[in-house]
């Protein structure tokens, strides 16, 4: 079981969701926890409506994070913490 959650809203063709997600798997990967990244396609799980163009949105532990960008630093202080 992972230490910490990321979950990214995304939609295909998003170049800031593409930023993000790389961002995001960076810092994963340099910190010295357990990072699970769960990716939810708005479209697909029919969540175009409540989303929008807000795209990418990212919770940490359940726990609004970012919204079209990610600060690496402050994910990897998040993460750490």
């Amino acid at each position: 079981m992972a230490d910490t959650t990321v979950t990214v809203y995304t939609r295909e063709e998003c170049h800031l969701c593409d930023d993000a997600l790389r961002t995001i798997r960076t810092v994963a990967e340099s910190v010295a926890r357990s990072v699970d990244i769960e990716v939810v396609d708005v479209d697909e799980a029919s969540l175009r409506e409540e989303y929008g163009d807000r795209v990418p949105y990212v919770l940490v532990d359940d726990r609004p994070a970012f919204k079209f960008r990610v600060d690496e630093r402050e994910l990897r202080q998040k993460l750490v913490a």
